[in-house]
């Protein structure tokens, strides 16, 4: 008896120090799962805790290192062995061990002590592969193709080289990249899985290559290499008219395959002037115009060992031979996601067959039917259908958005673009002679491969629904670079767009890396005189750069990634930018005020015809510039802080007095009235604190009754619809921000969606109440821009938020502000340290917060409470939870502090 009554009670403090252990899992290297081609020396680590229990908090670490998994199990063989490190630091560890080598793959693993001191067993072990670190890693040569190519249509060349594998192989890497894009395979099948590689940036100084383990492709004995190319974005059409050739009119290929046998010996098989060169089944490819292609022309198993190339011609070796700008692919790539069937087959008023697939997406059709040889099927792509029920595509401007498959006529052909992408609803199916059925389309919706990370839900399906539109808007505009529409001539990275939306994007998904690629494009095409291009990568020229609120994107998506994720070496890389950006508008600044050169303004606001009633929505662009000249000296100085550059705050600090005080000089009058009238001057000068604190209350006060003046309708642009609601809300109007949101006429947040809209619309009547459309020379019906107030959906609404001063949700603030009609909402943001949830729900008078906090993070919980009512967690008061401390009640809200795990709060009388 007394034995088993000891076992028991021993096995019973088995499990209970089991559940109260701590796990380690989520392991990241360079923000990504298990990354290939890392080209930085001292790679970051991040790693989640988690457990079963509340306040679980890391206090020390051990991070180790190996070049083998089983060695590194039994911690044998180790390159680095950091030894047990107090630190609460989980996420953007630097490697501190030996120095890595270029193309080698590593493992690593981590354990973690808790608050009581308890270690962690190890986590399980995640890897990381080194890039190409030196330009003389690269043994392959530029090639280009020997086959005469159509100078107008372009058709896609192949390239095509097979070697004998003499040994047995133990692991084989390739690295790839093109002037142009590319699709690689070996021995038949597609190396890797990403889309449109090598992606886009400013070729002339960051062209980048991808790095794929492609041990599984290779045999001992013969096998085959061969590479499609596609002219591009270095090569096709870009902007407007007939312009192309912004990089370069030669196409070519950089191919390099490093094996390593298991008998310790190693091959490098090379892109050279052994390689063949001949063209196949796509005769043309556009990104704007789309792609032919003539399956008659396919050269069966021509990426084989055993097909016959004699008739092949050479390549030549390319006159450019440089390698120095070669860089490793940071962010995620493009990938296939969704696939989208067809909601309805229409016959429009017109007699054209119409395939509709419900939501207005980013990628292209794929298509499975039969055909004789020589006939064809083209696919004609649009975002909409006009008043009357028709095709349309004026909007396109030239882009023909237009695929064109010629069968070979030999049963059931599978067809997909390779080198163009198009966004689109609605797809008219001319040429085909079947039967046109739903289960023989596909649409493959394609994005960079940004994790998913923030969902949001309320009680109004309307929101939702704009909540879904903001989600689509980003997807589909999120291709390697933050472009401004996917459908018409244009597809460019708009500067301006990309900074409104950069927080709003951050919730949605995981950018940190997408932004951190782009940024670095951004410095490398910014002017030695530091003007910021009005796109990136720049193809519009050196003079178009330089606007307020667009170029301002080299501080402001510095700094919002910087709170979003605690990247400080984003930011750190990114402070030179900065800096110049900063000081090219301090020299074009007579006296501290900003009031020279071009500027957009506040884009695409609404335009009534009351400019002599006192309220007019125009506002002067030299006065935006001023709120934004102010804004990137703020965020420099921010910076500064971070970074420990003291010399720097002072003197920007400085600064920044001036420019306020000239704005005040030129803009305000003594009783505190901006010269411009309109709801996005007073929302800038409120955002920016260009006024003095003893006149930003009535300043609010008269933004309140501009907005009322419109029977509750906004009248922003691109530049003052980020900040409206959080002005709004910042200064008490939080009712008038709500009213806001629910508008449902025009112009409005939810005017497009009561029109049907699945995605952010350009303008805010795109689409107008008759179903007439705004002029097509630019009227996007997916453009993120607008989206951004999905910020103040998040981080208001369902009220999460990181503290600035411990960015990255290490401290998380929680403060819902129910309002409106809603009675429902929540959230749920995946960050580094871990899932953050906050909902609310009002019932019978009585509000409940649902709050999730993740390990090693502490949060501040706000919680609006009236008069007599008091705040139950779990059933019981807080001020009796050991696990949370109240740190006050004060106008309306109980102030909470908490540490990880999960809440039930109910505000009860």
């Amino acid at each position: 008896m007394y034995k088993t009554g000891l076992l028991c009670f021993l096995l019973g403090l088995s499990v209970a120090d089991t559940a109260a252990q701590t796990k380690v899992d989520s392991l990241l290297c360079e923000n990504r799962h298990n990354p290939e081609g890392v080209d930085v020396t001292h790679p970051l680590f991040s790693w989640q805790l988690s457990g079963s229990r509340r306040n679980i908090r890391q206090s020390a670490y051990e991070l180790r290192a190996g070049t083998s998994p089983k060695q590194l199990n039994q911690g044998k063989e180790l390159v680095w062995q950091s030894g047990k490190i107090t630190s609460d630091q989980s996420i953007h560890v630097p490697y501190q061990g030996d120095a890595l080598s270029s193309g080698k793959k590593y493992y690593w693993q981590v354990r973690v002590w808790d608050e009581s001191g308890r270690a962690s067993d190890w986590s399980p072990v995640a890897q990381w592969q080194m890039a190409l670190l030196q330009s003389s890693d690269w043994k392959a040569s530029w090639i280009e193709p020997g086959v005469k190519l159509d100078s107008l249509t372009r058709p896609s060349p192949l390239f095509r080289k097979t070697f004998n594998a003499g040994k047995k192989i133990q692991s084989a890497t390739a690295y790839v990249t093109a002037r142009g894009l590319y699709e690689a395979c070996i021995n038949g099948k597609r190396v890797g899985d990403a889309f449109l590689t090598p992606g886009w940036t400013t070729y002339r100084k960051r062209l980048q290559y991808q790095q794929y383990d492609v041990t599984d492709l290779l045999r001992q004995g013969d096998n085959a290499i061969g590479v499609t190319l596609g002219v591009g974005w270095y090569s096709g059409y870009l902007a407007w008219g007939d312009s192309r050739n912004h990089f370069g009119s030669r196409i070519g290929l950089l191919f390099q395959l490093n094996i390593q046998y298991t008998d310790g010996t190693e091959e490098v098989i090379t892109s050279d002037n052994s390689w063949k060169s001949s063209t196949g089944s796509i005769l043309y490819s556009e990104i704007y115009h789309g792609e032919t292609i003539d399956a008659r022309k396919e050269k069966q198993g021509w990426c084989n060992p055993d097909y016959n190339d004699k008739n092949w011609a050479g390549v030549q070796l390319s006159p450019d031979t440089t390698k120095s700008t070669l860089i490793s692919t940071i962010n995620e790539p493009i990938r296939k996601h969704e696939q989208i069937k067809p909601l309805k087959i229409l016959t429009t008023p017109a007699g054209e067959k119409v395939i509709d697939f419900g939501q207005n997406l980013v990628g292209w059709v794929q298509v499975r039917v039969n055909g004789r040889a020589g006939d064809s099927i083209v696919l004609q792509h649009a975002e909409v259908l006009d008043k009357a029920g028709n095709f349309y595509t004026e909007n396109l401007r030239l882009a023909k958005q237009k695929n064109t498959y010629i069968f070979k006529g030999n049963g059931i052909e599978q067809f997909e673009p390779h080198f163009t992408f198009q966004g689109f609803r609605f797809v008219k199916i001319t040429g085909y002679k079947g039967v046109i059925k739903p289960e023989d389309f596909t649409a493959i919706v394609l994005y960079s491969d940004m994790p998913a990370t923030g969902s949001f839900s309320c009680s109004n399906a309307l929101i939702n629904q704009l909540q879904h539109n903001i989600q689509w808007g980003q997807q589909g505009n999120f291709l390697d670079v933050p472009t401004d529409c996917p459908q018409r001539d244009e597809r460019l990275g708009w500067t301006g767009d990309a900074q409104a939306f950069s927080r709003t994007a951050a919730f949605n998904r995981q950018v940190n890396n997408f932004f951190a690629k782009w940024l670095k494009d951004v410095a490398a095409d910014q002017r030695a005189d530091g003007s910021v291009p009005f796109v990136v990568p720049n193809v519009l020229g050196n003079d178009a750069m330089g606007s307020a609120g667009w170029a301002d994107v080299a501080t402001i998506v510095p700094w919002n990634m910087y709170l979003a994720y605690d990247d400080k070496r984003l930011l750190e890389q990114q402070y030179p930018s900065m800096k110049s950006w900063v000081e090219y508008i301090h020299k074009n600044s007579p006296k501290d005020l900003w009031n020279t050169g071009f500027h957009f303004g506040d884009w695409l606001f609404y335009r009534p015809d009351d400019d002599n009633d006192g309220r007019a929505a125009i506002t002067d662009k030299y006065l935006i510039a001023q709120c934004f000249y102010a804004h990137s000296t703020q965020l420099l100085i921010n910076a500064a802080k971070v970074l420990g550059k003291q010399a720097d705050v002072d003197t920007y600090t400085a600064l920044l007095q001036r420019i306020k005080t000239a704005f005040g000089k030129e803009y305000l009058t003594p009783n505190g009235r901006l010269v411009s009238s309109s709801q996005t001057a007073y929302v800038l000068a409120l955002n920016f604190d260009m006024l003095p604190e003893n006149l930003r209350a009535q300043a609010a006060g008269r933004l309140a009754e501009n907005i009322k003046s419109y029977n509750t309708h906004l009248t922003t642009g691109f530049l003052g619809t980020p900040y409206l609601c959080h002005v709004l809300s910042r200064f008490g109007y939080t009712d008038l921000a709500y009213s806001l949101l629910l508008q449902e006429s025009y112009p409005s947040w939810l005017y497009p969606v009561k029109m049907g809209a699945t995605t952010i619309w350009e303008r805010w009547n795109g689409e107008k109440p008759d179903h007439t459309f705004e002029t097509p020379g630019m009227n996007s019906f997916n453009h993120y821009a607008y989206g951004a107030i999905g910020d103040w959906m998040y981080r208001v609404i369902a009220g999460i938020d990181t503290k600035e001063e411990m960015p990255g949700y290490k401290h998380i603030t929680i403060a819902p502000h129910p309002g409106g009609t809603l009675t429902q909402v929540s959230a749920n943001l995946l960050t580094y340290y871990g899932m953050i949830s906050s909902s609310w729900k009002l019932e019978n008078g009585q509000l409940s917060l649902d709050v999730e906090i993740p390990a090693n993070t502490k949060a501040t919980v706000y919680i609006p409470v009236k008069e007599g009512n008091k705040v139950l967690e779990g059933g019981q008061p807080v001020a009796s939870q050991k696990d949370i401390k109240v740190a006050g009640t004060d106008k309306g809200v109980t102030t909470l502090e908490v540490g990880s795990g999960q809440y039930h709060f109910v505000v009860g009388s």
